[in-house]
């Protein structure tokens, strides 16, 4: 996983991701979404860090599309997101984001062994960023 930083965008994988995200027809956007969320959510083995990172930049896309929005600034999200435009989600979508950030927070996780190994004592950006994410979609 090549990070620069801890937020939900913030490696190779997520970026790629948005942009494949970007790429795509927007009646096919929101199944995309759903598919990397769904991924991780069913995944009962050891949870994959590339996966896990693509569950954690749609749980961002799905959480600025909420009331209580967290608005999406960074230069690696999907250009139409940060240019203002929305998806139209089903509503059950934000319930499938928690489920999903859960299992990256799981002990059976890489992405979690990865950003848990980086950590400087009790502060762990990483963490926060999926707490917040997770707080905003259950809010």
């Amino acid at each position: 996983m090549g990070s620069w930083d801890s937020g939900p965008f913030d490696n190779d994988t997520a970026a790629d991701w948005c942009g494949d995200l970007d790429d795509a027809d927007a009646p096919e956007r929101p199944a995309l979404v759903r598919e990397a969320l769904s991924r991780v959510a069913g995944e009962e083995g050891y949870l994959d860090a590339d996966i896990a990172c693509e569950a954690i930049a749609a749980a961002a896309i799905v959480a600025a599309q909420l009331p209580a929005r967290q608005p999406i600034t960074s230069p690696y999200a999907p250009d139409f997101l940060r240019d203002g435009g929305q998806l139209d989600l089903p509503d059950d979508v934000a319930a499938l984001a928690v489920k999903a950030l859960d299992r990256v927070m799981a002990k059976d996780s890489e992405w979690h062994d990865l950003w848990q190994d980086a950590a400087a004592g009790n502060i762990n950006p990483a963490f926060d960023a999926v707490h917040g994410l997770r707080r905003t979609l259950t809010t």
